[in-house]
């Protein structure tokens, strides 16, 4: 059977042009128009002449694939024969040669395949004589040759054919025999290679031993004094001489010992450092990334952090290896057991979390948030995160806090069944932590919902509201995936269950508030000039009328609402809003009395 190797040689060599020596015939002499028809003595010397100067060309040829070219333009010189297929045999399959025809390419291939490795007859439309002949040799079966033609060849013809079969076959024994010692040369070569490095490791193991025992001791006094990770950094920089860091997962520096440390650090980049720590995770040991040797610290999995050492000349070796792979150990004990002291606080801060959305008294949260670490006073933001593809569980509660805390989110965490709250001391940035979460998650199809901001505690809850209802508001809307912010919700901020007082002051302050400052400070009346415009449909003479002044002034007070407001009643949506603002301005507020 031929290998892979052999598959693509065939392939190559087929395409190439060759010639049998000078002085031999491509064409059958019986065939040759023109040409009387030789005696058959004549006819059949000159087919062994021809037939041995293929063979010698046969077993010259550099490839299997030759030696099949070989026959099937030559195969004239055994007789009135025409070669219609050459099949080799390729990893238990028949590969056909590239010189086949197409024409008969399907049923000839599926008769040789049924023929499996036999001699057998092949039927060809126009041709009364067909048969598949097996390429067999001292190296077992190697393919077909398949040969029509137009009448039954004579015996003679027959004996030539079967002859160029024999020589093809044996030369394809030859150069498979030849292709298998070398390869048994290579293995041979590879193998005394392997056994040369196994003893020189034999050699060097003894003295590896020693120093591995020393690294070892090192770091385990290094993990029992409790020093940390500058303890950690500072002994593999003494034992390698080279700078020796740590970073958490998102790049951030947390320790280095040695000369070079860049001042200020450089802030990482979200994006190309999980993109780093992938490439890293998926290769064993320690990897080289730029001018640093770097490793993960993961003792369970999950990356808690990276060790490296800065090696900008290539100077590390095998005892360079064993050093960072102990420091790496040695690092992962310190940062399971600081990784279990921050899921404690994780917990006491996701039940203060609970606690505020649900209601709590002022004194005792504002002490549990410094006990946690988490300033309560200022403003906050309620942000509510949905994905479509992730259940709401505490994995995708994690990758939330990690990734908003890459943002420069400071926030309380916790989660409802379809959705993680955070509690946030600053506005989230209208695209920053969708985006990064989309990265994370590897879809788009997540909605974000945030609140307007919260002065007190005690608004928490009611401002959890506000961020589900732009959450809702963006679900239900056209583009359902992105973040939505309550106070750029407009219409939709008073729409849904819940709405109160509160939400209606709000949206009349937003839109008309302006003109209600400017009627207050000038005795003016924009507000009541809009209503009335809007109650009259837009139109400027029944509005000029009804408030008894001229068309110019109408419009002129028109134009000024549009300066004051910054509103266009041009605009569909601000119209709206306005025609809104205004009746709940009458009817619900008491304008107009």
């Amino acid at each position: 059977m031929l290998g892979s190797r052999a598959y693509s040689v065939y392939h190559r060599s087929t395409d190439r042009k060759g010639s049998l020596p000078r002085g031999s015939s491509r064409r059958h002499p019986a065939a040759a128009p023109g040409r009387s028809r030789l005696p058959a003595r004549t006819q059949a010397a000159r087919g062994l002449e021809e037939l041995a100067a293929l063979s010698r060309a046969q077993f010259d040829a550099p490839d299997e694939g030759e030696i099949l070219r070989l026959a099937m333009d030559h195969i004239v010189a055994a007789g009135p024969y025409r070669a219609e297929a050459g099949y080799l045999e390729v990893g238990g399959d028949l590969v056909p040669s590239s010189r086949n025809g197409r024409v008969h390419a399907t049923a000839v291939g599926r008769r040789v395949r049924e023929l499996a490795g036999q001699d057998g007859r092949v039927s060809v439309a126009g041709r009364t004589w067909g048969r598949a002949l097996g390429l067999r040799g001292p190296g077992g079966f190697h393919g077909y040759l398949v040969v029509t033609s137009l009448s039954g060849p004579t015996r003679e013809e027959r004996s030539l054919l079967a002859m160029l079969v024999r020589h093809t076959a044996a030369a394809l024994s030859v150069v498979f025999a030849q292709r298998r010692r070398r390869e048994d040369a290579s293995e041979l070569r590879r193998l005394r290679q392997e056994r040369t490095a196994l003893q020189r490791q034999l050699i060097s193991a003894v003295a590896e031993l020693g120093y591995e025992r020393a690294v070892h001791a090192l770091m385990a006094d290094v993990a029992a004094s409790g020093g940390g990770e500058e303890a950690v950094t500072r002994a593999l920089h003494g034992l390698t001489g080279l700078p020796a860091l740590v970073e958490d997962r998102f790049g951030r520096l947390r320790s280095w010992t040695g000369p070079g440390r860049p001042v200020p650090y450089p802030e990482p980049d979200p994006a190309r450092q999980d993109e780093t720590l992938h490439d890293i995770a998926r290769q064993a040991g320690p990897v080289r990334t730029g001018d640093r040797l770097v490793t993960l610290i993961r003792p369970h999995g999950e990356i808690l952090g990276v060790l490296a050492l800065v090696d900008a000349r290539d100077e590390a070796d095998e005892h360079t290896v064993l050093a960072l792979g102990h420091a790496a150990t040695s690092l992962a004990l310190e940062l399971t057991h600081l990784r279990n002291l921050a899921e404690v606080e994780l917990r006491l801060r996701r039940e203060l979390a609970d606690d505020l959305l649900g209601g709590t008294d002022g004194p005792s949260a504002y002490a549990r948030s410094e006990a946690v670490g988490h300033d309560l006073h200022g403003s906050h933001y309620i942000v509510v995160v949905q994905w479509s593809n992730r259940t709401t569980d505490d994995s995708f509660a994690q990758i939330v806090g990690r990734v908003s805390a890459a943002v420069g989110m400071r926030s309380l965490l916790t989660r409802r069944s379809d959705h993680v709250v955070l509690i946030t001391g600053d506005r989230p940035h209208a695209q920053a932590l969708y985006e990064a979460l989309a990265r994370e998650n590897g879809t788009r199809s997540g909605t974000i919902g945030v609140s307007a901001p919260c002065a007190s505690v005690d608004d928490i809850p009611h401002h959890y509201q506000e961020a589900q209802r732009a959450l809702d508001v963006r679900r239900h809307s056209r583009e359902r995936y992105g973040t939505s912010f309550f106070d750029e919700l407009g219409l939709y901020r008073i729409l849904g269950p819940g709405s109160g007082h509160r939400e209606l002051e709000t949206f009349v302050q937003e839109w008309l508030g302006q003109l209600i400052d400017y009627d207050s400070r000038h005795h003016a009346t924009l507000v009541e000039t809009l209503a009335r415009y809007f109650d009259c449909g837009g139109n400027y003479d029944e509005t000029a009328d009804f408030l008894m002044i001229h068309r110019s002034t109408l419009r002129y007070r028109l134009q000024r609402i549009r300066d004051i407001s910054g509103h266009d009643l041009a605009n569909v949506e601000d119209r709206l809003n306005l025609q809104v603002a205004t009746r709940l301005w009458k009817v619900v507020l008491g304008g107009l009395d």
